[in-house]
């Protein structure tokens, strides 16, 4: 029997799907099963044949990308499906719909490319890239994707727990990529209206893509959020989530923090990165930091999350059952760091008892740490 990920591609484009199938198929891990027009083609292939991962265009005639993922959802949960959209308006609003349907994660096609062959070679690298990190996990056989800046195979090592928190927190960093749209409106919807401290966070998204999340994050009817503007005053009860091709930072002035955004040099191959965002929070607020780890690919967050505990804060990650890749949370959790690893529903609460002293302490600790022995 094939150990090769079964890859199903749907795109109403002939030449992106036959440019998927050969990229895709260059790799021996890799086999299309089946290349299609549409969603009723899909949805039909689907019934007959065994698929790892689904490929999804956004834009497609009879049945449309949205329509098919939601028949999905309903009769395959647990199925891999990425969609494809464009750096669009447009495409980033339908892509933020796709995620709360369940959408897996999603790989953009830009709207205009000086470059075709470029673009789609750009395109070929971030599927495989996403397709391993969702489907590698439940098949050992099939080889992580190493790249020259990836991280070691061997997890680090298991270190002791971070001292217990001194000071109350008074600002809330979070950190999220692969599955993160999804987690972070689960966590909105526990996080209480009137929370009264400043919410920064870091979602690896391109432009655009950041502007829709906050909008639909808002109209959660939570605490409001809105993209991060270079010089802006950091404001408690207000959330600020770094744009699309920018870190963000914060700094003192004063008796103010404000806000800075830059196109430094990627990190973890990401802009914005977690890590540029949680070192400048620890600068800025020392022992009064809490950083959450989310759901995502890599270790971003893992350096920025180190700098927090150094400097007596506290953080927490999000644990591998609820993750949709437990690499940013993992990293985190396995180096000792998290205070506290928990499922996604219990993220929330856990940050409300940290800050508002609501309800007792959580009794899910780190699992990854040795047990403390009684004195």
């Amino acid at each position: 029997m094939s150990t090769r990920v079964r890859v199903l591609l749907a795109d109403d484009s002939v030449v992106v799907r036959r440019a998927l199938a050969k990229a895709l198929e260059s790799d021996p891990d890799f086999e299309v099963v089946a290349t299609l027009a549409n969603g009723v083609q899909a949805l039909a292939r689907l019934e007959t044949t065994k698929v790892d991962a689904v490929v999804l265009d956004i834009e497609m005639p009879e049945l449309d990308g949205l329509e098919t993922l939601r028949r999905i959802r309903a009769k395959w949960p647990l199925l891999p499906v990425i969609m494809c959209s464009t750096l669009t308006e447009r495409g980033a609003t339908v892509t933020i719909e796709a995620l709360s349907l369940g959408a897996t994660d999603y790989v953009t096609k830009p709207a205009q490319a000086s470059s075709y062959a470029e673009a789609l070679a750009g395109l070929r690298e971030e599927l495989v890239r996403k397709i391993r990190a969702v489907v590698c996990p439940t098949r050992p056989s099939i080889r992580p994707l190493r790249t020259a800046s990836a991280p070691p195979a061997t997890p680090p090592p298991v270190v002791a727990a971070p001292p217990a928190r001194q000071q109350r927190p008074e600002i809330l960093a979070i950190g999220c990529s692969t599955g993160g749209p999804n987690a972070l409106i689960d966590f909105w919807r526990g996080i209480p209206r009137t929370f009264p401290f400043p919410i920064v966070l870091v979602q690896h998204m391109p432009p655009v893509f950041t502007r829709m999340l906050a909008e639909r994050l808002t109209a959660l009817g939570g605490v409001p959020v809105k993209e991060g503007a270079e010089g802006e005053r950091l404001e408690p009860g207000q959330a600020r989530i770094a744009p699309g091709g920018f870190h963000m930072e914060l700094f003192r002035q004063g008796e103010l923090v404000k806000i800075h955004l830059h196109e430094g040099p990627p990190e973890n191959s990401c802009r914005p990165a977690a890590d540029v965002l949680f070192r400048s929070v620890a600068r800025v607020y020392g022992p009064k930091a809490y950083g959450v780890v989310m759901t995502g690919m890599g270790q971003d967050a893992l350096v920025g999350s180190r700098a927090i505990v150094d400097a007596g804060g506290a953080v927490l990650a999000q644990d591998e059952a609820t993750s949709v890749v437990w690499g940013m949370p993992g990293f985190v959790a396995r180096a000792g760091l998290a205070r506290e690893v928990l499922p996604l529903a219990q993220l929330a609460p856990a940050v409300s008892r940290a800050f508002l002293g609501t309800a007792g302490r959580s009794d899910r600790m780190n699992p990854l740490l040795p047990p403390t022995k009684a004195a």
